[in-house]
């Protein structure tokens, strides 16, 4: 017996006869809410992966913030300190642990995760219900509500956000399948487990790991798993902080990732904290003014329009004030989902506070990538575990 859902279309709207099915079973998640779409679907499934991984590795609860089938951000339910609670706009909630996971998934780069489809690995309780409440997103999936969240949850979106119940006890076959052109590609599924085990092959002269980077590394690994390859990721204080997701090479994974990294960083700076909005400012423009104030570089039109949003005209950081407070940057975790191929990824990575680093190995320049985190003084592992995912 095949179970089946019809969807209203599939990528796009012109592409008809789109649905889900699986065989010989139920289907392992229950619509509670809401009518989730073809893209929703596959964010959906693929960051519950990640987010029940991350628990499962970590004891934690994790959140991530999902869009166009790669994480935005990711992380687990460490508590936040003031100044994240502020720059994450959450100063007046009162967090769970679970709603802290997602605020530090959310918050890893709030400009990608607007419209988000969100993934809790936990039941879904009423500080983080609040939290999801006034953010701009598409649906969650998690395994169960408690009835408070569910009630405000129903709320959201004029009654039309979507909302997944998955049921933790789910194991896929181990055979996955997909078309392509007419052409069918078949495959094992990637039940690679990410465990602390794969971390205990340091290769730099620097061997030491503290506790807190083993869970940013093993939140590096798991989400690079479920990030359209090639992908690099930096993590710190039990989030990720930077994704560069699906570029064709490497050193631009990199760049990407540590660019949002100091963006990241840089919205913690004292010139953005205390900048002062006009009463009515919705969060995602304050997101916007923010990238904007943080951008080198701005034309007349987006100078105007961003000024428009302030009690006062802020005066913008220089290169110089940027390039002194990112100096503060430190303790931060690379993670790459294949080897890293030259040592320019680490003469970029270095610049961002980059401390640790951990991927595959076995590229024929590895020698040259140890020498170059040698110089540095970073603590190189390889796990020997490639995480392509597409």
């Amino acid at each position: 017996m095949v179970h089946k859902i019809n969807l209203k279309y599939g990528c796009n709207p012109n592409q008809n006869h789109a649905n889900i099915t699986i065989d010989n079973t139920l289907l392992p998640f229950n619509i509670i809410n809401g009518n989730p779409g073809y893209i929703n679907l596959m964010d959906a499934l693929n960051s519950w992966q990640l987010v029940k991984e991350l628990k499962i590795a970590t004891g934690l609860p994790a959140a991530t913030s999902f869009k166009h089938v790669s994480p935005a951000g990711a992380a687990v339910g460490l508590p936040l300190n003031d100044i994240l609670k502020k720059i994450y706009f959450v100063e007046d909630l009162d967090l769970s642990p679970v709603a802290c996971a997602y605020a530090r998934a959310r918050g890893a780069d709030r400009m990608s995760s607007f419209g988000d489809w969100i993934a809790i690995s936990d039941i879904v309780d009423l500080p983080t219900a609040v939290l999801i409440k006034r953010s701009v997103s598409d649906g969650i999936i998690a395994p169960g509500y408690t009835e408070e969240a569910l009630k405000l949850l129903l709320k959201k979106k004029n009654g039309q956000f979507n909302i997944i119940e998955m049921s933790w006890d789910y194991i896929p076959k181990s055979i996955e399948r997909k078309d392509i052109y007419g052409i069918t590609f078949e495959q094992q599924r990637n039940n690679l487990e990410i465990t602390p085990e794969l971390l205990n092959n340091p290769v730099t002269d620097n061997k030491t790991l503290s506790d807190e980077a083993r869970i940013d590394m093993l939140i590096a690994m798991i989400t690079l798993k479920y990030t359209q390859s090639n992908s690099v990721c930096f993590a710190l204080y039990g989030q990720i902080i930077g994704v560069g997701a699906g570029q064709q090479s490497r050193i631009h994974c990199t760049r990407l990732a540590a660019s949002k990294a100091d963006n990241w960083f840089l919205r913690q700076h004292p010139k953005v904290l205390n900048l002062k909005f006009k009463e009515g400012i919705s969060s995602p423009d304050k997101d916007n003014a923010i990238n904007q104030f943080l951008l080198d570089e701005l034309t007349d039109a987006e100078m105007n329009h961003w000024q428009n949003l302030f009690i006062e005209q802020p005066t913008r950081l220089s290169l110089t004030e940027k390039k002194e407070w990112l100096s503060n940057l430190k303790g931060v975790t690379l993670g790459s989902d294949a080897f890293i191929p030259f040592r320019d990824n680490i003469d970029r990575a270095v610049q961002s506070g980059v401390k640790y680093v951990v991927q595959a190995g076995g590229s024929k320049k590895d020698d040259d990538v140890i020498q170059a985190c040698n110089e540095y003084d970073m603590t190189m592992l390889f796990t020997e575990c490639r995480l392509f995912h597409h």
